[in-house]
């Protein structure tokens, strides 16, 4: 079994930051809600509390039994994680007199620390907290300190316990990653042997075993995480992997067949299926967000069901689901609210019988690639640009026709072609089009036209949990915005979306 670090959660908003670093260094780790956590046990090395949008002086904040985790394994406590731990344990934690929010610099008291190893004299760190602790108890020793806060880090005494008021997880602390290390490797003495070579190697093995000689049946995308998910459960049990992809009418100009080709080439077992009236049929009427993407889900399922059911003695669904889409969609007391619906994950209908593998649910996009590519899955799939199930239902704004989304292919083949041609796509995380349901006037040649808007959206990041919009060259986009004028008709304006995450979400809907 895998050594791991466990992560407990308290809602903050940089949870699966302080989950990434740890990755980084080569050591599993499972993010799991404070109030819903497993019991310690031999791999399990360590314990992270994580920051929190609570205060600890609210009389409902969020709590553990800190028994249960102390002297059994290190802990760290990150913020909210720091200051629950100093108050639970005999310490007092007060209002900031002025909110301690943004760069601070750390000045180590403790040269001799153990977590604080290898850090310079005035580390710069990230601080986002409402409250600070005015008074440690007897047996905590400070080892940092900054101009405002005076207990930034500590330790308890004859304990490898630990506490800190700001956030290393962050790239605004710039040496976080090395204290990081310190805790997880050091302090916790982790052997950084998880790699996604150890990964796939691993999984295959258990997939072999977990599934015998069963049948599989598997809808693919297109995009990296089907793809990869697919390619292991292909390794494991050959050819009783059957692989499905639907045509919804709502996928990029051609991408049904580029897709289909490129499968064949990898030798999966795939069929493809043309069920775009269906999809039309449901949608229909249609313009609420949440309505479409429900409508979709529906869809795809009698789709699918329909399919899976022509192959004999199919026992188990495959699914790309990715640890992203776990984690947020588990909504506790505190911990991140479901933002959307994730039509892969929370179940199947009853009615479809089948049990369910998910060979990536515990990876992050990134790590999705990484063992992608250790599985020699080509770059064309590995590298392209996340794509929403739901596919082009949500980037047209409003109810869906056919001749909507005929239009939306061809500016986004555009833009997506103009990308590629200016070397620019592999310089953004997402890149997508949205048609508005707004109209307006334009005129070409000698003629008033009144035809529609789209908006062009292209983002950087690096898991699509935060994002900034992409400054794009104002030349690009100019090729761009003419070449859409001039060669789709039905379209008279182009803007560029300059909204980052937060507050705005990448897709519009």
């Amino acid at each position: 079994m895998t050594e791991q670090i466990l992560i407990l959660d308290f809602g903050s908003q940089y949870t699966q930051l302080i989950a990434r670093r740890v990755r980084e260094l080569n050591v599993y780790c499972e993010i799991h809600p404070y109030n819903n956590f497993p019991e310690l046990n031999s791999n399990i090395k360590g314990v992270i509390l994580s920051g929190s949008p609570c205060s600890v002086r609210d009389e409902d904040s969020p709590r553990i039994d800190f028994d249960k985790i102390r002297k059994h394994v290190p802990l760290l406590g990150v913020c909210y994680g720091a200051q629950l731990m100093a108050e639970v344990l005999g310490g007092d934690v007060k209002p900031s007199q002025h909110r301690e929010y943004g760069r601070a610099r750390l000045e180590i008291e403790d040269r001799d620390s153990s977590l604080l190893a290898g850090l310079s004299s005035s580390s710069q760190v990230w601080m986002s907290h409402g409250d600070t602790i005015v008074r440690i108890p007897d047996n905590f020793h400070v080892i940092a300190s900054t101009e405002s806060v005076r207990v930034a880090a500590f330790k308890v005494q004859d304990e490898l316990t630990y506490g800190i008021q700001f956030h290393p997880e962050v790239t605004h602390s710039t040496e976080g990653k090395q204290l990081m290390h310190n805790f997880v490797v050091g302090i916790c003495g982790c052997k950084q042997s998880w790699t996604s070579e150890s990964f796939a190697e691993e999984t295959i093995q258990n997939l072999k075993v977990k599934l015998g000689d069963d049948r599989v049946v598997m809808a693919l995308s297109g995009g990296v995480d089907s793809t990869v998910a697919a390619t292991l459960v292909h390794q494991a049990i050959g050819v009783n992997l059957f692989c499905i992809f639907v045509d919804n009418g709502l996928l990029r100009k051609d991408e049904f067949e580029q897709v289909l080709h490129s499968y064949q080439d990898m030798g999966l077992n795939i069929k493809g299926v043309d069920a775009k009236d269906q999809f039309y049929a449901a949608l229909d009427g249609l313009s609420d967000p949440e309505a479409k993407r429900k409508a979709i889900g529906k869809a795809f399922i009698d789709v699918f069901d329909q399919e899976s059911h022509l192959i004999q003695d199919v026992k188990w669904l495959g699914q790309g689901t990715i640890y992203p889409d776990v984690i947020e969609s588990v909504s506790v007391k505190g911990p991140s609210a479901t933002i959307k619906s994730h039509h892969n994950v929370g179940g199947l209908p009853d009615f479809m019988k089948l049990k369910v593998v998910e060979p990536l649910n515990t990876l992050f996009k990134d790590e999705v690639r990484a063992v992608g590519r250790t599985l020699g899955i080509s770059d064309h799939i590995l590298g392209r640009h996340p794509f929403p199930g739901p596919g082009l239902a949500i980037r047209i704004l409003g109810e869906i026709t056919p001749e909507k989304v005929a239009i939306l292919q061809e500016v986004d083949a555009i833009f997506i072609g103009g990308l590629k041609k200016w070397n620019l796509y592999h310089e953004v995380w997402q890149a997508g089009v949205m048609l508005l349901p707004v109209k307006s006037v334009g005129v070409m040649g000698d003629e008033r036209t009144y035809e529609s808007v789209v908006a062009l959206r292209a983002v950087t990041s690096i898991d699509g949990m935060t994002a900034d919009w992409a400054h794009l060259p104002y030349d690009f986009l100019a090729e761009v915005s003419n070449e859409i004028i001039n060669k789709v008709k039905g379209v008279n304006r182009v803007v560029y979306d300059i909204s980052s995450k937060p507050p705005a979400t990448i897709e519009w809907e």
